[in-house]
């Protein structure tokens, strides 16, 4: 039996208020416990793309996500929803850390969804410990790493405890014993992954498909060396 599709996207377009076609008629789907890359040029709409996953964007097309459909129209409730079902870590982690120390940063996902302060500490030091930053509890993340700064911002979106997670270029500012502990990390977690990123190598050891992207269209998808070699995509 083929595993339900916990993403899935048909003909998204979207275009910047500049006038800028960002996304020009985009198919994609991802299955639950799937792990996908997501390859393309800077500029080609990986980006973009993933902004509509939990609804940062909202296009022209037909996004569904965990069943639930993203549209202009969504409700509050529905977007919600979707919000707590997929997990976004942003390329750039100073997007996501603002708050006085470590815990109440990576805490203050789980309060949103209605957990007690007690249970939301509580599942933000596991997720701590997960990512190797339980040491850090009390530090401000202005005085982390960027290395550091990147772990926070995916204990964050693991507290949550989302059935998808997407992740932005995420061995940005990761030394190799970085990437490896994330890979490691990332194989343990049963969540469906998508993977923003020009690292072919990070991704083969993670992807089993890839989608390349090219001037906001997909330009191909199918095993992960097929399209490294189709594209000339190496790192």
């Amino acid at each position: 039996m083929n595993a339900p599709r916990v993403i899935d996207v048909r003909g998204l377009r979207y275009r910047y208020p500049d006038g800028t076609l960002a996304l020009d008629g985009v198919d994609f789907h991802l299955c639950a416990g799937e792990c996908v890359a997501l390859f393309g040029a800077n500029g080609s709409g990986k980006t973009t793309f993933a902004l509509h996953l939990n609804g940062l964007l909202v296009g022209e097309g037909s996004v569904r996500v965990c069943g639930v459909p993203l549209a202009a129209s969504v409700s509050a409730g529905d977007l919600a929803l979707v919000r707590s079902k997929v997990g976004l870590v942003f390329q750039d982690s100073d997007d996501q850390l603002f708050l006085p120390t470590v815990l109440e940063d990576v805490a203050f996902g789980p309060a949103n969804l209605g957990l007690t302060p007690e249970e939301a500490a509580a599942r933000a030091k596991v997720a701590l410990e997960q990512t190797g930053m339980a040491g850090a509890l009390h530090r401000a993340p202005y005085h982390l790493s960027s290395g550091e700064k990147r772990r926070v911002a995916l204990a964050g979106v693991l507290a949550m405890q989302p059935e998808v997670l997407v992740l932005d270029e995420p061995t940005t500012a990761l030394d190799p014993p970085g990437q490896r502990d994330l890979i490691a990390l990332l194989r343990t977690l049963p969540q469906a992954k998508l993977l923003v990123t020009h690292d072919t190598s990070f991704a083969a050891a993670l992807a089993t498909r890839a989608v390349f992207f090219e001037r906001g269209r997909v330009a191909g998808e199918g095993g992960l060396p097929e399209i490294v070699n189709r594209f000339h995509w190496s790192r």
